[in-house]
């Protein structure tokens, strides 16, 4: 049986850590390309009331502005990386879906009341994570 492996990556640069969104809270705890802290942080103050199972992408799509798993994330300057199917019409007027991309940060994404998130159909990519914000928290 093949495994579904589309969006779930680790990615770094300079300064950001990318994960693929469809990674779960366990998977990511396991995974050895994630740094020791990241993998702290979600043992300790994001997985701990959540089930194991919960995808980065259920976990930010519902995520609400409020509560200590959001001021927890808040703080390490997390940024969603989403996609909002868009219809485009050709010259000949024969339309067709596109996925326009948008990266904001959480304190944008969260407060979209989930309505609206089902209504324009997001689809969650990415969770980027500023590597100076997650130097700087304290475990």
């Amino acid at each position: 049986m093949t495994e579904y492996q589309d969006y779930k990556y680790v990615m770094q640069d300079t300064g950001n850590l990318y994960l693929g969104a469809k990674f779960t809270c366990s998977e990511l705890i396991e995974n050895e390309d994630v740094p020791f802290k990241v993998k702290t942080i979600l043992q300790r103050y994001i997985a701990a009331d959540l089930d194991p199972e919960t995808t980065l992408e259920s976990l930010f799509y519902h995520m609400e502005p409020k509560g200590f798993v959001y001021e927890a994330c808040k703080q390490l300057k997390i940024k969603i990386k989403y996609s909002v199917p868009v219809e485009k019409r050709s010259l000949l007027g024969k339309a067709r879906i596109l996925y326009q991309t948008y990266s904001i940060k959480l304190e944008k994404f969260a407060p979209i009341p989930l309505a609206d998130k089902e209504k324009q159909g997001v689809l969650i990519q990415e969770i980027g994570i500023s590597k100076l914000a997650l130097m700087t928290f304290h475990v």
